[in-house]
């Protein structure tokens, strides 16, 4: 019996790799993983390639929760043979359609439809829908051993894997935001409705803008506002998760109800207990201490815009205003390529701010720098997040005005990147120098980026 569990996962698999490798069908191994899914009383659907998980899922419901956290290792010994065949092809199908994207213009409707089932691959690895593609930030992959640990022998690590698929997954998806005729699409409100947001979407919306026009430039907006929303949902509530100022105890406390320390007031006032009468007899009333230390700070965000940095631009614009609601924080947002642009006046809208980018261009960060500097009045209350990825004209000027910030007692935080997924890369000459500088450079994950802050404004 082991034998044969053991040929019918073989059997998926094999016609997993030869689909992912050649768009031919095998005859054979059709028919035989054909036979093995009725035989485990799966639904054949499984194995067509044109029927999406969430159809599956919905004439099926009871497939749904065998697709989270499909993909996450577990010990070899806890597997059951004839559920690993059952596992084989569930993965099967996830892998090929997310993988084996079809050739050729792609509809509205494809888009959709393979979005859809890549946020089924990433709740497979445990990830939330979109996390890993890079347009929602989200938490880490979760394992039953462990964040991004193994099961066990012979499973995959994520804590290797999933840095490399993210990117893999915005690749395949901006490929086929490319393969689309999006102006048409765009002009047809029935064919935009079923667009679902994504980074690369909002990258080619973002690049064509100037373009766009009417009921197109519309609904262009329309998507951009809905993805803007969807991060913003997200970061508010990573940001909502600082922790308060210290209190200030030079301010006397409201003497309100809500601030009433019972506990203390009655412990103050047990010298006027009464046994005969069994009553406290209250002299004083004891206040909570409530008002925070609060020194207003400056934020001053600048935007590496190139081409090589859109999503940085996108998560940069929803992170700076959110942190501009926020009481006592003095937000500004600078963007550049070989030109800059101050962008404060509209940080409170990141929809706004990036219909007023200009992605692409060169790097010349000297040209920030010169909207930069006028704006630290007081060192110690500011903070720069410096968001790019450095490979710049003027290299050495730069970075000593740079460390020059540094040195002023400004907080100066260099970031390679602000994306969900990680991806991005850092000029090695200016990442030693910050190293050396102390103020070594965050990149990867915007929650990183998002502690940083945390932690500067509130301490």
């Amino acid at each position: 019996m082991t034998d044969l569990q053991d040929n019918r996962r073989q059997v998926l698999y094999w016609r997993l790799l030869s689909r992912l490798f050649d768009n031919d069908e095998q005859a054979t191994l059709e028919s035989a993983s054909m036979a093995v899914v009725e035989d485990i009383g799966l639904p054949p659907a499984l194995l067509d390639p044109n029927v999406a998980v969430d159809s599956i899922v919905q004439r099926h419901p009871e497939l749904a929760a065998d697709f989270d956290g499909l993909m996450v290792p577990e010990a070899e010994d806890n597997r059951d043979k004839a559920e690993e065949v059952r596992r084989a092809a569930l993965v099967s199908k996830v892998l090929l359609n997310v993988f084996a994207a079809a050739p050729g213009t792609v509809t509205a409707g494809q888009l959709s439809n393979w979005q859809a089932d890549a946020a089924w691959l990433e709740r497979a690895l445990g990830c939330r829908p979109g996390e890993l593609r890079g347009g929602r930030p989200g938490g880490s992959a979760v394992s039953p051993t462990g964040i991004g640990g193994t099961g066990g022998a012979g499973t995959p690590d994520l804590s290797t894997l999933l840095p490399a698929i993210g990117p893999e997954l915005g690749a395949i998806e901006a490929d086929l935001v490319k393969r689309m005729h999006l102006r048409e699409v765009l002009a047809d409100p029935a064919l935009a409705a079923k667009l679902s947001p994504s980074m690369s979407l909002i990258e080619q919306l973002l690049r064509d803008k100037d373009n766009l026009s009417g009921v197109a430039l519309a609904n262009a907006k329309s998507l951009i506002r809905r993805f803007v929303d969807e991060v913003a949902e997200v970061l508010r509530t990573q940001v909502e998760k600082a922790t308060s100022g210290k209190l200030d105890r030079s301010v006397p406390p409201k003497r309100v109800f809500r601030n009433l320390d019972l506990d203390r007031t009655i412990w103050k006032n047990l010298t006027n207990w009464s046994p005969e009468e069994e009553r406290l007899y209250v002299d004083r009333l004891y206040y909570k201490q409530t008002a925070k230390k609060t020194t207003p700070q400056r934020l001053i965000a600048v935007v590496d815009q190139s081409g090589s940095m859109v999503d940085s631009m996108v998560n940069c614009a929803v992170l700076a205003s959110i942190f501009a609601g926020l009481p006592k924080v003095d937000v500004h947002l600078i963007a550049y390529d070989t030109q800059a642009l101050d962008l404060t006046p509209w940080v409170h809208d990141p929809f706004e701010t990036l219909l007023r980018t200009n992605l692409g261009g060169g790097n010349d960060g000297m040209v920030a720098m010169e909207l930069t500097r006028p704006k630290i009045a007081e060192p110690a209350n500011t903070v720069v997040v410096w968001i790019s990825d450095f490979y710049e004209t003027r290299v050495e000027q730069l970075f000593e005005n740079m460390a020059a910030i540094h040195r002023s007692g400004a907080k100066f935080i260099p970031v390679g990147s602000v994306t969900s997924g990680g991806r991005g890369s850092v000029n090695p000459w200016f990442r030693e120098r910050f190293k050396d500088l102390g103020t070594p450079v965050i990149s990867g994950h915007i929650t990183k980026l998002v502690h940083e802050l945390k932690t500067f404004l509130t301490s």
